[in-house]
C-alpha cells in the first residue's frame, strides 16, 4: 500500500486497479481473460509483430458560471475499446464503442491490411508487473454535492468581485473526469489504471474609462474537488484580477530585438511547445524535428537540463502508467546543454533501437498511441530571480502566456504575453501589452544566459494538442534570462 501526499489516503495496489477495471469495462460486458486470448489469437494469425487492446470507461462534467448565475451543467458517459495492430512500420487501429466479444473480433479482422507473411506469433503468458501510485483512484464527480458546486462557482465569483469594482464580469468553470483503462498487450503484459482529474477555470473582465481588459487563473490535477479550498479560490481571484488591472494600466509593448526574463511556473509553456514537441520520438525518427540526428550534440546554453517527467504525485500531467501499459518515468532530455534522448512509445522505441521512455498516450480509446509529453519543465539554476531582473539593462519580463504556435520542422514559434512588463536599468518599471515573443526553439535555448533558483510548475491547466489529439500535461520552469529574443509589439 501506498500513501497519497495529499490527503494522506492509502492508495489501493495494482490488483485492486485490475478488480476496478474488471468490474467496470469486462464484467458488464459479459467479457473475462480467456476470451481477449481468443481476440490476441485471431490478432497474431495476422503476422502481425504486436497488438494490444485499450478499454476505457470514462464519465465526466462540466459547470460553467456566467454572469452571476450557473448557466450550464454537463455530464456525459462515454466507453469502448480501441484494437491496434503494428507490423513493421505499418499500424493498423480500428474501435469500437461496443465493448463485446463480437466487437472486438470485428475490429481484430480489421487489422488485416497490414499483414505480412513469416510465422505466426503466439500470445503469451498473461504477466501484470504493475505501475506507480502517483493519485487514489478515486471518483472527483461524487467528491461533492451537485449543490456544492454551484456554490463553489458562485464563491469565487464574489470573490474575485469583491477585489476591485473595476470587475465588470466574471466567468468560471468547473470540470471532472473519471477515467478506468485496462491494457492487454501480445505480449502478455497487463496493466489497469484509475485516473481522476479535476479543473478549475476563470476569467474576468474589468473596466474603466472605456477600457476593457481581462484575465484568467485556475488550476486542478488528479485529486478531488476538496482542492478547491477557500484560500485556494482567493488565490484564484486575485491572480484573475491582478492580471486583468494590470493589463488595464498596461502601455503598448516595444518592438525589436532584447533581453527577455521569463518568469517561473507556467512561461515553461513556451519551453513544451518550442521544443517539446521536437523531441518526441516520432518527429525525431521521421527526421521531420529541428532536433533529428543530434543526441549527443550541444543545443543548449551550459546550465540548460529538460526533463520530461510523468512520475509527479497528482500532477496533471503525471501518470502510473502509460497508455501502452508502461510505467511512466523521468526521461532526461536535455542535460547541461547536451541534447541526451527523446520521449518515446513502443513503436517509436523499437524502429529507433532505444528504449521506451513511458511516453505513449492518446486522447481516448477512438484514437492511436503517439509520444507525447507529461509533465515537461527545466531544472533550477543557481541564481537569484532578483538578480536576473538586476542584470538586464533593458528588456521585457514576462510573466504569463496567453496561446501560441510553433512549426515542428523548422522550430519557429510565436508567443503572445498575457502580462508582461518593462525592464530598464535593473528594475521593472510599467506593464505592457501586446508583446509577442518570435524565435526558433533551438536557438532560443542557446541564447538562455542566466537560469534562476526558483523552478515552478503550472497550477494544472495545460491540455496539449498533437495531430487532432488533446492531453492533460503539465510544464515548468526556473526565472530564464534569453539574450537577443525577437518581440513583436503594438508600440
Amino acid at each position: 500500500m501506498t500513501t497519497s501526499t495529499l490527503t494522506g489516503v492509502l492508495i489501493p495496489n495494482p490488483e485492486m486497479l485490475f478488480q476496478t477495471a474488471h468490474e467496470t469495462l469486462l464484467i458488464p460486458n459479459q467479457l473475462d481473460a480467456s476470451q481477449l486470448d481468443g481476440v490476441f489469437g485471431r490478432l497474431m494469425d495476422h503476422h502481425v509483430d504486436y497488438a494490444d487492446l485499450y478499454f476505457q470507461y470514462t464519465r465526466s462534467e462540466g459547470w460553467s458560471l456566467e454572469e452571476g448565475q450557473v448557466k450550464s451543467g454537463s455530464f456525459n458517459i462515454e466507453q469502448g475499446v480501441g484494437v491496434r495492430a503494428v507490423s513493421g512500420e505499418k499500424t493498423a487501429f480500428a474501435y469500437s464503442d461496443d465493448i463485446s466479444q463480437p466487437a472486438l473480433l470485428a475490429a481484430a479482422e480489421a487489422t488485416r491490411a497490414i499483414a505480412k507473411s513469416g510465422a505466426v506469433r503466439k500470445p503469451h503468458a498473461v504477466a501484470r508487473p504493475g505501475g506507480h501510485a502517483l493519485y487514489q483512484p478515486m471518483d472527483p464527480l461524487t467528491t461533492l454535492k451537485d449543490a456544492e458546486k454551484v456554490v463553489l462557482l458562485e464563491k469565487l465569483e464574489r470573490y474575485a468581485r469583491a477585489i476591485d469594482s473595476r470587475v465588470t464580469q466574471v466567468m468560471a468553470s468547473l470540470a471532472s473526469e473519471y477515467d478506468v483503462v485496462l491494457i492487454a498487450r501480445s505480449d502478455g503484459h497487463q496493466a489497469a489504471d484509475v485516473r481522476p482529474l479535476v479543473r478549475l477555470s476563470l476569467q474576468v473582465i474589468t473596466e474603466q474609462d472605456g477600457r476593457r481588459e481581462q484575465g484568467s487563473a485556475g488550476g486542478g490535477g488528479r485529486f478531488g474537488y476538496e482542492y478547491f479550498s477557500d484560500a485556494m479560490l482567493k488565490k484564484y481571484a486575485e491572480q484573475a484580477v491582478h492580471q486583468a488591472l494590470t493589463n488595464l494600466a498596461a502601455k503598448p509593448a516595444p518592438a525589436g530585438s532584447m533581453t527577455v526574463v521569463l518568469g517561473a511556473g507556467w512561461p515553461g509553456i513556451l519551453l513544451h511547445e518550442a521544443i517539446g514537441h521536437g523531441l518526441e520520438g516520432d518527429f525525431n525518427r521521421k527526421g521531420s524535428s529541428a532536433f533529428a540526428g543530434r543526441v549527443g550534440e550541444r543545443v543548449a546554453a551550459t546550465g540548460v537540463t529538460v526533463v520530461d517527467d510523468g512520475t509527479l504525485m497528482n500532477r496533471r500531467g503525471s501518470l502510473n502508467v502509460d497508455d501502452e501499459g508502461n510505467p511512466t518515468q523521468c526521461t532526461t532530455l536535455i542535460e547541461n546543454g547536451v541534447l541526451k534522448g527523446y520521449m518515446q512509445d513502443t513503436l517509436n522505441a523499437r524502429l529507433m533501437g532505444v528504449p521506451i521512455t513511458g511516453n505513449a498516450r492518446r486522447e481516448s480509446f477512438a484514437h492511436i498511441p503517439m509520444p507525447r509529453m507529461t509533465n515537461t519543465y527545466m531544472l533550477n539554476g543557481d541564481k537569484d530571480p532578483a538578480e536576473i531582473i538586476a542584470s538586464v539593462k533593458h528588456g521585457l519580463y514576462a510573466v504569463n502566456f496567453g496561446g501560441g504556435q510553433v512549426d515542428i520542422t523548422s522550430g519557429k514559434f510565436v508567443f503572445s504575453a498575457a502580462e508582461a512588463y518593462m525592464i530598464e536599468d535593473g528594475k521593472i518599471t510599467y506593464p505592457v501589452k501586446g508583446a509577442t515573443l518570435i524565435g526558433n526553439g533551438p536557438d532560443v535555448l542557446t541564447r538562455v544566459s542566466m537560469i534562476g533558483n526558483d523552478m515552478a510548475l503550472d497550477p494544472g491547466v495545460g491540455t496539449c494538442g498533437k495531430e487532432g489529439q488533446s492531453v492533460p500535461v503539465g510544464v515548468g520552469q526556473p526565472t530564464l534570462r534569453i539574450d537577443g529574443l525577437t518581440v513583436g509589439g503594438t508600440a
